[in-house]
């Protein structure tokens, strides 16, 4: 692109390829950069070994603890960002999920829109992500105006036995809506997708999916190993350039519009480091607060007797619970498969003597699971930086949730034949539902952003990534940051684009 472009997006991942989807056709000339490369096809993308023991695809860097302890975050650096490893679950927010909900940890406050208002916009991220899915089978399930584009994945022979018996429990177990193309993706090898990175077409991630659809634009360009480090406004408020590094060279670039889709995390860490280190769109002291991340563990329900020889078992949810269940019957929150373990994940959690054929013994009789409950905007769950470091001050809510989730359906997995159940918490390691930050909201002294994710404070900023959520309900965020993605690129196109 030889002019100066109208509108810079700052990553390519969910939210940022997305609104460029939506932008497409506008006329607009459009920059997208990211940090990151496009994710080669090697041998690894399908080592179980290489991803969740070796960490082949983990980042090169550290995040701290505010007490000093150094870990290794779990976001992903490549184009098409964390949604290259993602699990392809496209679930809507249940209509609940908009409204304040009184949780045991707390109270979930109200979105600035009723779930009606993104619903169109729900419809149309289905079809951008090619969604496979069956609806009638969910007892929350919010109301649809348009169909799955696209036949449910179906359950494997095991998987179809599971479902029968938590059905026999009472229990509604539904479909879950994937944005996979099974036949493509066992094409290029015999694992699950959840967790594996996407080198082909089989899975549906922002890449794959929304990234395409914006290139078919010729004044669209994708600009790779652009690590954008500051922003800097004018007097006027109006953000005047993006600093970045380009494969190792500083440089500024100059744009009518800004896009900041970096990830919650990385958004807000942006904006932190802005300003001369003052700062920037941070007049309400609410940019880096709320950080939200899910409450998830993984359960094992183990029948010594029967085998699971399932491939990618990812096909079924539970949400029974989902709005009542818990302590005075509040909400307790989702259940999903997990992509099928095998004995180096165990290998990677389990003490060094456990020996490998106990492993192989469990991994190879359990069905495995995903219990996830929502965490809580709390402002002092935050992201500051130090320099150029990340710090997580993240304060976990409402795990009494978790815990009656875990109680109710080890319960019911003993009672379906499977007298052996273990649970393990996902740490601050896997970031991988990371929202909040940057909130939106109706008042620019306590939200970050307007309804259509535009900064309060400088006219021509807008964030649209996982940063803008309000709350993170208890359904994984892909699709939702994906519908509120097209939502914002219409909005632009109808007002000409204009800041």
């Amino acid at each position: 692109m030889t002019q100066a472009p109208d509108i810079v997006i700052i990553g390519s991942g969910i939210g940022g390829a997305t609104i460029a989807a939506g932008l497409a056709g506008s006329g607009a000339r459009i920059t997208i950069l990211e940090r990151g490369e496009r994710l080669p096809d090697t041998p690894e993308a399908r080592s179980y070994r290489s991803i969740f023991v070796d960490g082949h695809f983990r980042p090169k860097e550290t995040w701290r603890e505010t007490d000093g302890t150094e870990f290794n975050p779990g976001n992903f650096y490549y184009v098409g960002g964390n949604s290259k490893l993602f699990g392809a679950v496209l679930l809507r927010y249940r209509s609940q999920d908009f409204t304040e909900m009184q949780h045991l940890g707390g109270v979930s406050p109200a979105w600035p829109f009723p779930y009606e208002e993104l619903e169109p916009w729900y419809g149309k991220a289905e079809h951008l992500f090619e969604a496979r899915g069956r609806l009638g089978e969910d007892p929350t399930e919010p109301v649809h105006s348009t169909p799955y584009p696209h036949a449910a994945v179906p359950d494997e022979p095991v998987i179809a036995r599971v479902r029968a018996e938590l059905k026999a429990q009472g229990l509604h177990p539904a479909t879950l809506p994937l944005g996979v193309d099974i036949d493509a993706w066992l094409g290029g090898g015999r694992t699950p997708w959840d967790g594996f990175p996407n080198t082909g077409k089989g899975k549906k991630d922002a890449e794959t999916a929304s990234l395409e659809v914006a290139l078919k634009d010729p004044n669209i360009e994708l600009v790779t190993s652009a690590h954008v480090d500051t922003l800097e406004a004018g007097r006027d408020g109006r953000i005047e350039a993006i600093h970045y590094t380009h494969r190792g060279e500083r440089k500024r670039l100059v744009a009518k519009l800004v896009i900041l889709s970096a990830g919650a995390i990385n958004s807000a860490a942006i904006l932190l480091r802005s300003g001369e280190g003052k700062g920037l769109a941070n007049r309400s002291d609410q940019v880096g607060r709320n950080f939200m991340n899910h409450n998830c563990s993984a359960m094992l329900a183990i029948n010594p007797f029967k085998r699971n020889d399932s491939i990618y078992q990812k096909t079924l949810m539970v949400n029974d619970y989902y709005l009542s269940g818990g302590r005075d019957n509040l909400p307790l929150g989702n259940v999903q498969l997990l992509g099928k373990i095998n004995s180096d994940i165990l290998r990677a959690n389990a003490p060094r003597y456990a020996p490998r054929f106990a492993l192989d013994f469990m991994a190879g009789h359990a069905v495995d699971w995903y219990m996830m409950t929502e965490d809580l905007p709390n402002p002092e769950s935050r992201i500051m930086v130090d320099g150029k470091g990340i710090i997580m001050q993240w304060r976990r809510s409402n795990m009494e949730a978790l815990s009656g989730l875990e109680n109710k359906m080890r319960e019911h997995f003993k009672a379906a034949g499977y007298p052996v159940v273990l649970s393990q918490a996902f740490d601050k390691r896997t970031p991988s539902h990371q929202c909040g930050t940057v909130c939106m909201g109706l008042d620019p002294a306590t939200s970050v952003l307007d309804p259509w994710c535009r900064a309060w404070d400088h006219s021509n900023l807008y964030v649209v990534d996982g940063g803008f959520l309000p709350t993170s309900a208890a359904v994984n965020p892909a699709l939702t940051i994906a519908a509120q993605a097209l939502r914002v690129a219409d909005h632009l196109v109808k007002t000409g684009l204009s800041s």
